[in-house]
């Protein structure tokens, strides 16, 4: 059982607007946001501030911003983040030998050294204490410019709130998700866990 019942999708009419992003990004309403409208100030500002983060300004794509969002999720342990953001990483085109490898990241053939730069920043910036440093840095700067950057830390800030929310929560996984989960993360022991 979650901390907090998700409320109707209906409940809040400007969340369910805002909240259509989601159709093309998962194909469903996450909990998490039908949680997050108990206080609809909340659900809409952080539609609203996913919206920026996922935007693309850069050469960053969506299917890395959601591989990006994965390894965060993998660092941190939350088992609904990292289905989710596997599952959106499929629907924005990721590579399948990407998708099934994500584990294997930073050898697997399937990532250039530009993907494993991100990722592993991803990783980094994901664990506490903070593991950024000079090399990291150096690396990423090789490929990416400042305002990619940006953008990266912005799908990493995102999913540490994320992965806080969701795990404190105990946010009910849809099947969606599960689904994505088993396919690609299955093999290395993903399950629900408690977020059933």
């Amino acid at each position: 059982m979650p901390l907090v019942t998700p409320l109707s999708a209906d409940h809040d009419q400007e969340t369910k607007k805002l909240a259509e992003f989601f159709n093309e990004t998962l194909g469903f309403c996450p909990n998490s946001v039908l949680t997050m409208q108990r206080r609809p100030a909340i659900s809409k500002a952080f539609i609203n501030l996913n919206m920026a983060v996922m935007a693309n300004e850069g050469k960053v794509t969506s299917a890395l911003k959601r591989m990006i969002a994965w390894v965060s999720s993998n660092a941190t342990g939350c088992r609904y983040c990292q289905a989710h953001a596997i599952r959106a990483a499929e629907r924005y085109g990721a590579e399948q030998e990407q998708l099934d490898n994500i584990w294997e990241y930073r050898t697997h053939p399937a990532f250039n050294e530009a993907e494993r730069a991100a990722l592993d920043f991803s990783l980094a910036a994901s664990q506490v204490p903070n593991a950024v440093d000079e090399t990291i840095k150096k690396r990423l700067h090789k490929y990416w410019d400042e305002g990619e950057i940006v953008e990266m830390l912005g799908v990493i800030s995102l999913f540490g709130y994320l992965n806080r929310w969701n795990d404190s929560m105990g946010t009910s996984i849809e099947s969606g998700a599960v689904e994505s989960g088993e396919q690609y993360l299955g093999k290395h022991g993903w399950e629900k866990g408690k977020h059933i």
